[in-house]
């Protein structure tokens, strides 16, 4: 009897403790964007020439400041990786449409964004401050690599955003269904606009907007699926 007492007991002590540490990996997932977005705008108002509507958040990498930005990369892309982590505990096959591809999909992004901070992208357009105006004539091989790893992640991103929208519209969460579908029709429709219109000030504004936005939602998912 006393066997069956300590078995139960030490069943009930893993399973709370699994409990705990779903619960804090989705802890970490909700404030892997929050984190990103305000490390970036403090970033954005107080570093010398930098200009949201000329630059990409990505040129904060450089400068003598530019480890802030490598440390919000690495620390944001280790809170997502670690949230879809908890994703996927608390969700899985059995828990219908997203349930596998959803945390997978964010842990592609939160692993562009470890990416990201290995791969600096280039100096361009004034920034840093003494960098010459404009597209520079080359480009080095670690910022063809951090062009390349955020495509991956922008799209990884994107696509958790429909899949997610997928699964809430399924339990007939249909705000929560708009709100992703949106999110990543928002997100797709800027990316190409800024593709196409390169230099476009109004472009970047609206494309950096809407990355707030996706990076927001991933959290929200994290916050959703987390238990009480």
């Amino acid at each position: 009897m006393r066997t069956f007492d300590n078995a139960g007991g030490a069943a009930v002590a893993a399973a709370g403790s699994t409990a705990g540490s779903t619960k804090a990996l989705l802890t970490c997932g909700m404030l892997a964007g929050p984190l990103y977005i305000v490390v970036v705008v403090l970033q954005a108002l107080t570093r010398d020439g930098f200009d949201i509507s000329r630059h990409p958040a990505s040129m904060l990498s450089n400068g003598d400041q530019g480890w802030i930005q490598i440390a919000n990369f690495a620390v944001s892309g280790l809170l997502f990786v670690a949230g879809a982590a908890g994703l996927h505990r608390v969700l899985g096959r059995a828990a219908g449409p997203g349930g596998t591809w959803g945390p997978r999909l964010i842990a592609v992004f939160g692993a562009g964004m470890l990416g990201a901070a290995a791969l600096r992208a280039d100096p361009a357009d004034g920034f840093p401050p003494g960098t010459a105006r404009g597209v520079p004539a080359t480009m080095s091989w670690h910022a063809a690599a951090h062009l390349l790893v955020a495509g991956v992640a922008f799209l990884a991103l994107a696509a958790a955003c429909f899949v997610f929208a997928r699964r809430f519209a399924a339990a007939g969460r249909s705000a929560l269904a708009a709100c992703g579908g949106v999110t990543g029709a928002a997100f797709l429709v800027t990316w190409s606009l800024l593709l196409t219109l390169q230099g476009s000030r109004p472009a970047n504004v609206a494309f950096a907007l809407a990355i707030g936005l996706a990076l927001a939602w991933a959290s929200l998912l994290a916050a959703l699926h987390r238990p009480a």
